[in-house]
């Protein structure tokens, strides 16, 4: 008997703000989280767990909330950037000092 294969669906990170906006103006009319996910055709943890991230990056760019498929939200590709840039400048600067002290050895 063969398995039948099953198909991760994704969502836009557009789709997962509109989702978490519409969660929070219906939970102030008192609608449960699992009759949200419902309209919209996703499973209630799906819908929870989008809107515990949002929350835990409150204030920042709605699409740097869900940033999605290995991509960092700009914050962090920024840090990374400039982790990266600092690493070859101190490699470059080790480079120059062992350059200046050879020539300042070979000059005498």
């Amino acid at each position: 008997m063969a398995k039948e294969q099953r198909t991760r669906r994704s969502w836009s990170a557009e789709f997962k703000v509109e989702a978490v906006r519409r969660l929070e103006e219906r939970r102030a009319t008192g609608v449960s989280v699992a009759q949200v996910a419902r309209e919209l055709g996703l499973r209630a943890d799906v819908l929870a767990s989008w809107a515990k991230q949002a929350k835990a990056r409150a204030g920042a760019v709605p699409l740097d909330v869900f940033p999605g498929q290995g991509r960092l939200p700009s914050e962090q590709e920024e840090l990374r950037q400039l982790r990266r840039q600092v690493a070859r400048l101190q490699q470059e600067n080790d480079f120059l000092k062992k350059a200046a002290a050879y020539f300042a050895k070979e000059s005498r």
